[in-house]
């Protein structure tokens, strides 16, 4: 069941915040998503949303945003993901919501390119939470190998940023 305190606080945080949506999966497979705007849907097209009473406890996903209150969530959205190939990069994640940034500043050098050595603790990236700008470090020593987060873009805890090669 979800605690409607702990998802009002969520409300409150991103309506305070310049982050335009936040979107939590638990491990038990319940899903939240918060957004200021309307949701994009682009080309895919979803059927309409169930009324709430016939939401039942055990449903697996539910969504929440500030406008629409709750309402289940399409079961194509459900379908896990094909899993993908197996990598020896290691995933530099993010440790939380907000916003991305590659340099210390707009215009200036980004901390790390693809093909940059990298060394346990050197800064790779800003990200913006609440007004606070927090340096991500590295936690491995390796070659970047991708760049998965986009200049300026929010981006989610858990988040995949970069792809180090340990062995590069």
């Amino acid at each position: 069941m979800i605690d409607l305190r702990y998802v009002k606080k969520l409300i409150e945080i991103v309506d305070e915040s310049t982050v335009d949506s936040i979107e939590i999966t638990s491990d038990k497979g319940m899903k939240i998503r918060i957004s200021k705007s309307p949701q994009q849907r682009g080309a895919v097209q979803m059927a309409a949303p169930l009324p709430i009473q016939t939401m039942v406890p055990a449903a697996p996903v539910g969504r929440v945003t500030p406008a629409q209150g709750m309402a289940p969530v399409n079961e194509a959205e459900v379908a896990p993901a094909p899993e993908p190939p197996k990598s020896t990069a290691l995933e530099v994640k993010s440790p939380m919501v907000g916003t991305f940034y590659k340099s210390p500043e707009p215009g200036a050098k980004a901390y790390v390119s693809v093909g940059d050595r990298v060394s346990k603790g050197q800064i790779l990236c800003i990200i913006e939470a609440m007004k606070i700008m927090n340096e991500i470090e590295s936690e491995y020593s390796g070659v970047i190998r991708e760049i998965l987060a986009q200049d300026a873009q929010p981006v989610e805890y858990g988040q995949v940023l970069y792809k180090i090669d340990p062995n590069g």
